[in-house]
């Protein structure tokens, strides 16, 4: 766990990817082609918490959807990468446009998809139900499941490891 611990404090940026992860990975389809995604309000909440804390957020995704990019401003989330075919390439765009090296950096995935971006970051992570050759390529998988609290799961961790998580929980007493 110490060596997690090291790895998380020198993040200061984590990038989520979303189906599968900051969502349970099931899409709803309506009749008129709209496309629904849930996402857990706790997720959200930690992801605040974060960015108060002084982590940058991104996502990268494979999927472009409306719902992702209004939930995403809701959040505040300002470096959203949508409709990505390559995850790796969007992965080197991020970190030259805000300057931060591959060990600064978390990723949260959960499908082979996310393997790339994975082998090169400081600290990846997969969510719990992520499939099982993700898990082996992962430091640390989340105990929650992917859109059931596996985003907050993170946000925590990493403010713990920056030894901000008792301060920001303190305000609320």
């Amino acid at each position: 766990m110490r060596d997690l611990l090291t790895k998380a404090a020198q993040i200061e940026l984590v990038i989520f990817d979303v189906d599968g992860v900051l969502t349970d990975g099931r899409l709803y389809l309506g009749n008129d082609g709209n496309e629904f995604k849930a996402f857990h309000i706790r997720d959200g909440h930690g992801i605040k918490m974060l960015l108060e804390g002084g982590v940058e957020v991104a996502i990268i995704s494979g999927r472009h959807a409306a719902s992702v990019e209004r939930r995403m401003s809701d959040l505040g989330i300002r470096y959203a990468y949508l409709g990505v075919n390559d995850k790796l390439a969007a992965f080197h765009s991020l970190l030259a446009r805000l300057g931060f090296a591959a060990e600064q950096v978390a990723y949260v995935g959960d499908d082979l998809i996310d393997l790339p971006v994975m082998t090169q970051v400081g600290l990846a992570i997969a969510v719990q139900d992520a499939d099982p050759f993700v898990k082996q390529h992962a430091h640390w998988q989340t105990p929650s499941f992917g859109g059931r609290g596996a985003a907050r799961d993170v946000c925590e961790l990493l403010l713990e490891a920056r030894g901000q998580l008792a301060q920001l929980r303190s305000r609320y007493l």
